[in-house]
């Protein structure tokens, strides 16, 4: 058969009327939810459900014959679906001889139109980004910046265009005077910053474990052929009065971190730049370290060999001894390997690893009702999925659920999960609120102060539900109902139930005005798999943008080089895909503000080359001829 065979061509007009009428009745049949949305959002709801249909159907065989006869591929359907497939449709008509069947009103226009609408959206939500950059930037402020005036002004000059602030840190107090500060920096930048606040949501942690003996290790770092390449360092403070601090240890100290002691005050006193201090360390050894600088407070003192320190340790100076205070605990932690079984408890029970030789290890959870949702059979993910298992046994006990878990999946050397470490659970159906009682609290505050707020834990159309009640009983409390509504919405897509159920989630959100999605790509890859993240993040940002809702991209965008100041070439790729966003997220670091510089230029570079997922056809000076470059 011929590409331009008649009984072809009709083939494909019969196909392409057909998807044109089943789009009618999707509309038609969801009418009383598109009507349930803000009025700023009902073209887009209705294009959402038209390309959720899209998307619900093997198109490949039509997408080839269409490309055939030089006619969409329909891979750039997302801004405006019915007007992709009626282009497609007037081009199978002029190749029959019937003409345009669809005026040129219903298809020249919608992609731009759709397009505009999404421009407005984001920065009705976002503000307007730094000209000539189409994405914004948001920062992740560290506690610093409530006091550091200066650090976020640097972050403004980078090129952020939004401050993140995680409730899961810090009090209403440093929040404050951090906002206060972003304005401050605002103002004199010129431009607006807003401020967005995430609220953490139901935490599922690993349960105390036992601490274990209060030692610390001073360790010198060495070359390959073994020579000193810096000393061990022990930071010596008197023992503060009560209700102070001691002298913090200086951030900037080369090598490993010094040991943080406190000593006797008359004892410390006698101490200066040159003394030397002896010591027999917990293995026995003998060591010397000798003080090198001095300090308000405290001093620095440095050795060429590796010392155990513990509470008790007796340092001696000038034939006058003092015993060693302050070494916290060591934190203990439970090695697991493939093969490995333990116990995870909704009981309140502390676990000692070093009064558990031989037995196995039984933790608690920090939500005892996430243990009782756990079925055999289930998936369970310790620690950023760096640790899998599977439950395979499950009992209650005096009114307690216990699951018997065996680890499927961990390093050779197996894993040490320690205290508090998350927890997910892609298969069991956690009986939990999107709000905890203290995000409640948390909302109240940042309905008042900030921009956005950005909610987690997000799974079903309920959990919306259940924000936009609490929303709305905050408007009516406080009778700010317009600044209620202006508040920006930005739901968090972190599981696998919230990616399934993505189309109803945007759906119920909708109804709010001022409204967008964040690709929350941590546990997001550790439910999924690492695997299927190299589509997920471009499905929900095609449905997004279906649904003209700006997305926000999260979690670990040049992570590499806000950390340790030089950027994977991986990472350059993955920010690529990123700046597809209307938003990209940085994390905190000591080099983030070249991690936003640079994030920056390439958002000014790329705002030239792709609009979504689409390419722009900008000139190419590298590929010019020589003497058309002179």
């Amino acid at each position: 058969m011929g590409t331009f065979d008649h009984d072809h061509l009709q083939e494909l007009r019969r196909e392409v009327d057909d998807l044109l009428t089943e789009l009618a009745q999707v509309t038609e049949a969801n009418k009383a939810e598109i009507d349930k949305v803000a009025p700023t959002h009902y073209n887009g709801a209705i294009n959402l459900l038209h390309y959720l249909h899209l998307r619900t159907r093997d198109l490949r065989g039509l997408q080839s014959a269409l490309a055939s006869i030089g006619s969409t591929r329909l891979t750039t359907t997302e801004p405006s679906v019915k007007a992709r497939l009626k282009s497609a449709r007037n081009v199978i008509g002029a190749y029959l001889g019937e003409g345009p069947i669809y005026p040129g009103r219903d298809v020249a226009d919608a992609f731009s139109d759709a397009d505009e609408i999404l421009d407005e959206h984001a920065e009705i939500l976002l503000g307007a980004p730094i000209e000539g950059t189409p994405s914004c930037i948001m920062v992740t402020l560290p506690a610093e910046a409530a006091t550091d005036l200066e650090m976020v002004r640097g972050f403004a000059k980078s090129g952020m265009d939004l401050a993140r602030i995680n409730c899961a840190h810090d009090d209403e107090t440093v929040w404050k005077q951090m906002i206060d500060n972003v304005h401050i920096v605002a103002e004199e930048a010129g431009r607006e910053i807003r401020v967005a606040m995430d609220l953490g949501g139901p935490k599922v942690r690993t349960g105390e474990i036992a601490p274990g003996p209060e030692v610390g290790r001073a360790r010198v770092t060495r070359l390959d052929t073994g020579k000193v390449l810096t000393p061990a360092k022990i930071w010596i403070t008197p023992i503060p009065e009560e209700g102070t601090e001691p002298a913090p240890v200086p951030e900037n100290l080369p090598g490993r971190p010094a040991l943080a002691v406190q000593v006797d005050p008359a004892w410390f006193e006698k101490l200066s730049t040159g003394s030397v201090i002896g010591l027999t360390d917990t293995r026995g050894s003998r060591r010397s370290f000798t003080v090198v600088r001095t300090f308000d407070g405290a001093v620095l003192a440095e050795g060429y060999q590796n010392a155990y320190i513990a509470n008790g340790t007796l340092l001696q100076h000038d034939y006058e001894r003092t015993p060693v205070r302050g070494i916290p605990p060591v934190d203990q932690r439970i090695n697991l390997k493939v093969g490995n079984r333990m116990f995870l408890t909704s009981e309140d029970v502390v676990y000692d690893p070093s009064a558990g030789h031989g037995r196995t290890p039984k933790i608690s959870c920090t939500l005892p009702e996430a243990v009782g949702a756990i079925k055999v059979g289930h998936r369970v993910l310790f620690d950023d999925g760096s640790i899998a298992a599977v439950c395979i046994d499950r009992k209650e006990h005096d009114g307690h659920h216990v699951v018997e878990l065996e680890v499927t999946r961990a390093r050779p050397q197996g894993v040490n999960l320690a205290a508090y470490k998350g927890i997910n659970l892609p298969d069991s159906a956690l009986p939990l609120p999107s709000l905890t009682e203290e995000d409640l609290r948390h909302l109240r505050f940042v309905a008042e102060h900030a921009d956005i707020v950005n909610v987690s834990f997000i799974r079903d159309t309920g959990d919306v539900e259940y924000v936009l009640d609490a929303l709305a009983e905050i408007a009516e409390e406080t009778g700010e109902h317009d600044k209620i509504r202006e508040l920006g919405l930005v739901l968090k897509i972190e599981t696998i139930p919230g990616y399934e159920n993505l189309a109803q989630i945007m759906l119920t959100g909708m109804r709010h005005e001022n409204f967008g999605v964040m690709i929350a790509r941590g546990d997001l890859a550790v439910e999924l798999g690492f695997d299927r993240m190299a589509e997920v993040p471009q499905l929900i940002m095609a449905l997004a943008e279906a649904a003209h809702i700006p997305t926000i991209f999260a979690t670990q965008v040049l992570e590499n080089m806000a950390k340790n100041g030089l950027p994977s070439r991986a990472e350059i790729t993955d920010a690529t895909l990123a700046l597809r966003c209307e938003c990209v997220m940085l994390n905190k670091g000591p080099h983030i503000n070249d991690a936003i510089k640079v994030l920056s230029r390439m958002s000014r570079k790329l705002g030239a080359s792709q609009r979504k997922s689409r390419m722009l056809l900008r000139r190419i000076r590298s590929w010019e001829e020589p003497e058309q470059q002179g």
